[in-house]
């Protein structure tokens, strides 16, 4: 395989994690493509180099420098939201890169949304790109996905998605991240948090979920009001019919990190928790039952590191979508690429919107 030269655009807590899942792809797979980090850029001089030297980068180097790096053939790009859609273009002008891994949020306004649609119309047809939506890859979300494909449990007819946790309660937590506080669809729960319910959501129906509604709750005088702390959506899928909620929270108190699914449909009913991580349920209305189903580490290629019942995790899951990211091996997996990001990005912006419909109605 093709020696893969990696270059981080993004040297902070993200690109941290990005760095430890990549250096674990080899200890999964055996078919793994040599890794080397080139290089790390970041608008912070000292930031970039204390991440090259801690991580193993042999280069750390401006935005302008990294540019014009020729070993370059692999970009993750990592920086905070309101550069993504710059630091793709970039990627895309380097005729040495032929793989990208974009983050989500894919992009930070309508604005760069329509830009993006127009480079997807003229991609290079040598690019990969692959944007961040890890959860995607989670063992047990992997098989209900799966087993939801199968029709096993007949047509949609309602749903609910939540994704809460409550660190944002704490006043020291929302000053270190100030720059997550900004005004949707670049900052707030729903790009955040929710962009990855919508990508779930967008995976398990379609690219053409509808907003009808929205609404938040939640304020602090250290946050603006355009950036929502808790925000509900109502949903409807034109294409089946069905209907439903998701909800994105920051602030609720003692949910940990929690993401619930479940879909109520003709012949039963499909239910995941990331509370319990290591199976889903799902009901059969002609039996009566609920069903267990256990998964453990169930990834193809069969990965016996460090065993396959071993728990899966959040780092497991980004470990999985980085092989499938190198190799090209999709295998029972969903390939969140820039169209499913874009499908996303617009319920996105379209719930800024819906909110400040809302915020109008209540101050009437």
């Amino acid at each position: 395989m093709q020696k893969i030269k990696i270059g981080f655009l993004g040297a902070g807590g993200i690109a941290r994690a990005h760095a430890y899942s990549l250096q674990a792809v080899k200890f999964y797979y055996d078919n793994t493509p040599e890794i080397e980090f080139t290089s790390v850029a970041s608008a912070r001089k000292e930031s970039r180099e204390q991440f090259a030297k801690k991580y193993g980068f042999r280069e750390a180097e401006s935005v302008e420098e990294f540019s014009v790096n020729k070993d370059i053939n692999t970009v993750f790009i990592l920086g905070p939201n309101n550069t993504h859609f710059e630091h793709l273009e970039l990627a895309l002008q380097m005729p040495s890169v032929k793989n990208i891994y974009l983050e989500k949020p894919v992009c930070a306004s309508e604005e760069e949304e329509i830009k993006m649609k127009e480079l997807l119309s003229s991609l290079r047809s040598d690019i990969n790109i692959m944007v961040g939506f890890q959860y995607l890859q989670t063992a047990s979300m992997r098989e209900a996905l799966q087993f939801w494909k199968s029709k096993k449990l007949g047509n949609p007819i309602h749903f609910d998605l939540k994704y809460y946790h409550g660190d944002y309660l704490q006043s020291s937590y929302r000053e270190k991240r100030v720059t997550r506080l900004t005004p949707a669809p670049d900052g707030g729960a729903m790009a955040d948090l929710g962009s990855h319910g919508l990508s779930l959501l967008v995976a398990f129906f379609n690219e053409n979920l509808q907003i009808l509604n929205a609404l938040q709750a939640g304020s602090f005088d250290d946050v603006p009001e355009g950036s929502d702390l808790f925000s509900s959506l109502s949903l409807f899928d034109k294409q089946t019919g069905a209907a439903g909620n998701m909800s994105a929270s920051r602030i609720s108190s003692g949910s940990g990190d929690l993401i619930h699914l479940e879909i109520y449909a003709e012949k039963g009913t499909l239910r995941y928790s990331s509370h319990n991580v290591d199976f889903f349920e799902y009901y059969f209305e002609e039996t009566g039952q609920w069903i267990k189903q256990p998964v453990g580490s169930h990834y193809k290629p069969v990965s016996s590191f460090p065993s396959g019942h071993v728990p899966p995790g959040w780092l497991r899951a980004m470990v999985h979508a980085h092989y499938m990211f190198l190799t090209g091996d999709m295998r029972n997996s969903f390939m969140p690429d820039l169209n499913h990001g874009l499908a996303v990005q617009r319920l996105v912006r379209e719930t800024a919107d819906y909110l400040k419909i809302f915020r109008a109605k209540i101050t009437e």
